[in-house]
């Protein structure tokens, strides 16, 4: 557990220095960013292999990637070909922006292989079909929230569930497409690789886990592979970011990401950030229970990296903010409130 709390800091320091300044929690009712052009802005930021923004491809899995050569896979853990004793696999992702009706729609497809060469803790790991559409940063109001938390039982229910984000609003219009089972998926990082919902499959924190859990093995990534071999992230990862084992980052690299960054589309249309917003602020307040704050004025929701639990998103928002539901009682984290639940 130490060391994936070690970790998750470095993911955080890399980004940069720690800013101990707090966010502030903003309360909109507006109109979110969510035209042709803000899509495609969004889009670009994937590693993609496609070739366009704007045209999906009939079958991600038929197309031509990018080789990924790994010395350290080989055997059942391969997905791809094994060549003089070294894995062969392509990563392939496309992400494409268009319009349907006034409505603008972003498509994610994926075969959920990375651009690095992952160090599996155990487990298989597969070539995906991941292939969904969704409305692109659709318009929410904290006045009509997604998810109403008034109760211990309802927090633990939503956020401490698997199977949470099985299904996103109907205001999303959430199609998927591809063969890879999604249920557990919370969306997609710009990497290509799955972001799963936060919680393990006994319903708890990973890496802290309540009850006597073992805490799950991440590799260097901070990421690892499910049953059916779905490679995936519950928590921000800077390798995304740059397609390379984590270890080999410096500090300087990671100067340009202390900023509003995209690093992931959630399945509910809203775009997944690194840990810092537009001023260069740590993230340390003003998210909700699903982790998703309204970051601006013009009426944008979407969802940041922290370091407490959810870490990425764990239900689809928007919550309330404030007041904590009743019968909680104190707590500096969600993290804290939700271990508290299950234990």
């Amino acid at each position: 557990i130490a060391r994936i709390w070690n970790d998750q800091h470095n993911f955080i320091d890399h980004f940069s220095e720690y800013h101990s300044q707090r966010s502030p929690i903003i309360y909109v009712r507006a109109t979110a960013s969510n035209s042709l052009a803000n899509c495609l802005s969004v889009a670009a930021h994937f590693k993609t292999t496609c070739g366009s923004t704007t045209v999906p491809v009939a079958n991600i899995n038929a197309t031509t990637g990018t080789n990924v050569t790994c010395a350290s896979l080989s055997g059942t853990l391969c997905p791809g070909t094994v060549v003089f004793g070294s894995c062969v696999f392509q990563h392939k992702l496309c992400v494409t922006c268009y319009t349907s009706g006034s409505t603008v729609k972003i498509r994610v497809q994926s075969n959920g292989l990375p651009l690095f060469c992952p160090s599996i803790p155990s487990g298989t790991f597969s070539e995906l079909n991941v292939d969904y559409e969704v409305n692109f940063n659709p318009d929410v109001s904290v006045s009509s929230p997604n998810v109403n938390v008034a109760t211990r039982s309802a927090l633990s229910s939503i956020v401490c569930d698997i199977n949470s984000q099985s299904s996103a609003p109907s205001a999303s219009a959430y199609v998927q497409h591809g063969s890879t089972n999604l249920g557990t998926v919370a969306g997609t990082s710009i990497d290509g690789v799955s972001i799963m919902n936060v919680n393990n499959a006994m319903d708890v924190d990973p890496f802290f886990p309540a009850g006597g859990n073992t805490a799950e093995m991440v590799d260097s990534c901070l990421a690892h592979c499910q049953v059916t071999g779905i490679y995936h992230y519950h928590i921000g990862s800077g390798c995304a970011l740059y397609g390379s084992n984590l270890a080999t980052y410096s500090v300087t690299q990671f100067t340009n990401y202390r900023t509003l960054t995209v690093i992931g589309i959630a399945k509910d249309g809203h775009v997944i950030y690194g840990p810092y917003d537009s001023t260069g602020t740590q993230v340390t307040s003003g998210f909700d229970v699903c982790n998703g704050m309204f970051y601006d004025s013009i009426g944008n929701y979407g969802y940041f990296a922290t370091q407490t639990f959810p870490y990425l998103t764990g239900c689809f928002g928007p919550n309330m903010v404030e007041p904590v539901p009743t019968g909680l009682g104190p707590g500096p984290t969600l993290e804290l409130r939700c271990v508290s639940v299950e234990a």
